[in-house]
């Protein structure tokens, strides 16, 4: 395919990617970083297409992993990781206020509630604010899956319990 052809095809799906790029985002203006973001890409990169293949699922492809790459980068930064003895890793935003006083007792509240509870709750509950998955968490501390799953529940619903005070 040569250039000026790979250019029409680009401009002629411009407005399906814009409504892609909005479904993804849900934001006008992030949808138009995302539409901008993705043909630069693929003008960038049309030697790598292959004639007689399908252009339009190639060019959502670069979309859709550009949303995905945006968003994990975008996760990555508001990851804050508690560097105390427990070492729990919490997905929280950074400008949640942890920084005052109120929200330090808080947290220190939390940790103490879960602290508390047996080692059969706190792993599980533990691993799954690092990240880990149900899957991985079961495979890792050789438990059925259902477990896992309702030994998180009953923690999260004990600390809601214990901190309603401080909602």
């Amino acid at each position: 395919m040569n250039s000026i052809a790979f250019q029409n095809d680009l401009v002629g799906i411009q407005d399906e990617l814009l409504r892609f790029a909005y479904k993804l985002t849900a934001d006008r203006e992030e949808a138009n970083d995302l539409l901008q973001e993705t043909s630069l890409k693929a003008l960038d990169n049309k030697d790598k297409y292959m004639p007689d293949t399908n252009f339009k699922g190639w060019i959502y492809t670069i979309m859709r992993n550009i949303f995905i790459n945006n968003y994990r980068k975008v996760v990555r930064d508001q990851t804050f990781v508690d560097q105390t003895d427990q070492l729990y890793h919490l997905n929280l935003p950074r400008d949640t206020a942890f920084e005052s006083t109120e929200a330090a007792y808080d947290l220190k509240e939390m940790h103490r509630i879960v602290n508390t509870l047996p080692r059969e709750y706190k792993l599980p509950f533990s691993m799954h604010v690092a990240g880990f998955k149900y899957r991985e968490i079961a495979e890792k501390l050789n438990l059925p899956l259902g477990t896992v799953k309702s030994r998180i529940f009953f923690t999260r619903k004990k600390l809601q319990q214990d901190l309603k005070d401080f909602v």
